[in-house]
């Protein structure tokens, strides 16, 4: 399904919306023996001069293959947020039984990047108006939420969420949740940078590869230098 968004006065409409759904399911990679996860909850605060954002879009293999491709993005972490359970593996994720969603944790450079363009990308690049899926990849781990971190940020998301639900862009009603952040668990270490480093794998040629190409020519303008 492809939604196109026309253009609107309001500076927080998106000239234009193309959708970037419907791919097929993530699928489990050949996953390691199983490790000991020594991370403990994240911080939100690194360096002073960074901020973070954190989205769940669907499987985060796709999410952070996105995000890291836009300059002024210092690094992306896959993860888990939203859930009840303490340190939660992938596996328990996939359950459906944690309450976490998969999700990235976005640093990165407010003197080169906006919260505002974050946004933008967030919600061109999956399908808001799908109850817990994206495309094949279904259940409460692959909703659609904006975990925000300071007032601000829940004000410019709500602000967003609302001028494009008036404006028509979607046949749908849009179902992305607006909540508080609560904690964050990054993922397994091969879960990290999984497209940079299995892009030969069949999803990340037939599902991943065909959203960054869409991605790429909407934002050029805001893409990192190779």
């Amino acid at each position: 399904m492809k939604n196109k968004f026309k253009a609107q006065a309001s500076v927080w409409i998106i000239a234009t919306i193309f959708a970037l759904l419907n791919f097929g399911a993530c699928q489990t990679p050949n996953e390691p023996k199983k490790q000991e996860k020594t991370n403990t909850q994240m911080t939100i605060a690194n360096e002073q001069h960074l901020d973070s954002a954190i989205f769940a879009a669907g499987c985060f293999w796709c999410v952070e293959a996105i995000f890291q491709r836009l300059d002024g993005v210092e690094r992306v972490i896959s993860g888990y947020a939203g859930g009840q359970t303490l340190n939660p593996t992938y596996k328990e994720v996939c359950e459906g039984n944690t309450g976490h969603a998969e999700v990235c944790k976005i640093v990165f450079d407010p003197n080169k990047i906006s919260f505002e363009t974050l946004l933008s990308v967030f919600w061109q690049t999956h399908n808001p108006t799908t109850l817990n899926r994206q495309g094949e990849d279904i259940g409460t781990q692959y909703r659609s939420a904006i975990f925000y971190l300071t007032e601000k940020q829940q004000e410019l998301a709500n602000k967003y969420k609302q001028a494009l639900s008036e404006s028509g862009a979607f046949k749908d009603p849009i179902v992305t949740e607006v909540t508080p952040y609560s904690n964050f668990f990054p993922a397994e270490d091969y879960h990290q940078t999984y497209y940079n480093n299995n892009s030969d794998q069949g999803y990340c040629r037939i599902v991943i590869a065909p959203k960054i190409e869409k991605f790429e020519k909407v934002f050029g303008d805001k893409l990192r230098r190779k």
